[in-house]
Protein backbone atom coordinates (compact mmCIF):
# COMPACT_ATOMS: atom_id res chain seq x y z
CA UNK A 1 0.00 0.00 0.00
CA UNK A 2 1.16 3.30 -1.12
CA UNK A 3 2.27 5.87 1.58
CA UNK A 4 -0.16 8.41 0.12
CA UNK A 5 -2.83 6.38 1.04
CA UNK A 6 -1.62 5.47 4.48
CA UNK A 7 -1.74 8.95 5.51
CA UNK A 8 -5.09 9.67 3.64
CA UNK A 9 -6.02 6.52 5.52
CA UNK A 10 -5.21 7.75 9.19
CA UNK A 11 -6.64 11.64 8.23
CA UNK A 12 -10.02 9.77 7.93
CA UNK A 13 -9.52 7.99 11.31
CA UNK A 14 -8.90 10.82 12.66
CA UNK A 15 -11.54 13.02 10.98
CA UNK A 16 -13.82 10.11 12.50
CA UNK A 17 -12.36 9.99 16.30
CA UNK A 18 -12.26 14.15 16.73
CA UNK A 19 -16.10 13.86 15.56
CA UNK A 20 -17.36 11.53 17.88
CA UNK A 21 -15.15 12.96 20.60
CA UNK A 22 -16.12 17.04 20.03
CA UNK A 23 -20.27 15.41 19.76
CA UNK A 24 -21.53 17.57 22.42
CA UNK A 25 -24.33 15.08 22.08
CA UNK A 26 -22.24 12.44 22.68
CA UNK A 27 -20.56 14.41 25.96
CA UNK A 28 -24.20 14.62 27.25
CA UNK A 29 -24.72 11.42 26.87
CA UNK A 30 -21.61 9.83 28.62
CA UNK A 31 -22.42 12.46 31.39
CA UNK A 32 -25.76 11.02 31.69
CA UNK A 33 -24.81 7.48 31.90
CA UNK A 34 -21.78 8.36 34.36
CA UNK A 35 -24.71 10.63 36.72
CA UNK A 36 -26.69 7.09 36.64
CA UNK A 37 -23.96 5.46 38.59
CA UNK A 38 -22.22 3.47 35.49
CA UNK A 39 -18.94 3.23 33.83
CA UNK A 40 -19.36 3.48 30.25
CA UNK A 41 -17.04 1.48 27.53
CA UNK A 42 -17.94 1.57 23.85
CA UNK A 43 -15.58 -0.06 20.94
CA UNK A 44 -16.41 0.90 17.89
CA UNK A 45 -14.89 -0.74 14.96
CA UNK A 46 -15.11 0.00 11.01
CA UNK A 47 -13.99 -1.54 7.52
CA UNK A 48 -13.52 0.70 4.99
CA UNK A 49 -12.54 -0.25 1.56
CA UNK A 50 -10.23 1.17 -1.30
CA UNK A 51 -9.95 0.01 -4.52
CA UNK A 52 -7.09 2.49 -6.66
CA UNK A 53 -9.66 3.56 -10.13
CA UNK A 54 -7.72 3.09 -13.32
CA UNK A 55 -8.35 4.82 -16.57
CA UNK A 56 -8.17 1.98 -18.66
CA UNK A 57 -10.03 -0.45 -16.42
CA UNK A 58 -13.36 -1.80 -16.57
CA UNK A 59 -15.38 -1.69 -13.80
CA UNK A 60 -15.83 -5.54 -13.53
CA UNK A 61 -12.20 -5.81 -12.63
CA UNK A 62 -11.03 -8.62 -10.53
CA UNK A 63 -8.74 -6.97 -8.04
CA UNK A 64 -10.03 -6.68 -4.46
CA UNK A 65 -10.45 -3.42 -2.57
CA UNK A 66 -7.76 -2.24 -0.15
CA UNK A 67 -9.23 -2.08 3.32
CA UNK A 68 -7.59 -1.53 7.44
CA UNK A 69 -9.95 -1.99 10.35
CA UNK A 70 -10.38 1.06 12.35
CA UNK A 71 -11.27 0.78 16.44
CA UNK A 72 -11.99 3.73 18.31
CA UNK A 73 -13.82 3.68 22.02
CA UNK A 74 -17.28 5.70 21.90
CA UNK A 75 -20.28 5.87 23.89
CA UNK A 76 -23.65 5.32 22.88
CA UNK A 77 -27.24 7.43 24.56
CA UNK A 78 -30.42 5.35 24.42
CA UNK A 79 -31.79 6.63 21.09
CA UNK A 80 -28.59 5.45 19.72
CA UNK A 81 -29.05 1.83 20.92
CA UNK A 82 -32.47 2.26 20.05
CA UNK A 83 -32.11 3.20 16.56
CA UNK A 84 -29.00 0.20 16.00
CA UNK A 85 -31.76 -2.28 17.77
CA UNK A 86 -34.39 -1.09 15.11
CA UNK A 87 -31.33 -1.80 12.74
CA UNK A 88 -30.75 -5.23 14.28
CA UNK A 89 -27.68 -4.50 14.94
CA UNK A 90 -26.30 -5.48 18.88
CA UNK A 91 -24.11 -3.68 21.07
CA UNK A 92 -21.56 -6.00 22.62
CA UNK A 93 -21.58 -5.17 26.53
CA UNK A 94 -18.04 -6.76 27.50
CA UNK A 95 -15.45 -3.85 27.21
CA UNK A 96 -12.74 -6.36 26.78
CA UNK A 97 -14.00 -7.72 22.80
Amino acid sequence: MDDNLKDLMQELGNAINESLSDSERIAAAIGDIKRAGYDVFLVLEATIGFNKREDDSSEDSASPPESFDATSKVTWNSQDTKFLKALKISLDEDPRH
